[in-house]
């Protein structure tokens, strides 16, 4: 439950310091790489604005 807390945050655009805040973190590294992980829904995002970033040369 706690991966999936962090990766819904991560998602609604929660900054990382406030993040590791909430799950009691002082090392950042334990929460992208432990917490952290890529949804389906960041994966579209990152997919939308290469497009557009394609568009636009």
């Amino acid at each position: 439950m706690r991966h999936t807390h962090t990766s819904l945050l991560a998602e609604a655009g929660v900054s990382l310091p406030q993040i590791m805040e909430r799950l009691g973190h002082k090392d950042e590294d334990t929460t992208k790489n432990v917490y952290l992980h890529v949804t389906k829904e960041m994966k579209k995002e990152a997919s939308q604005k290469f497009k557009e970033l394609m568009d636009n040369l």
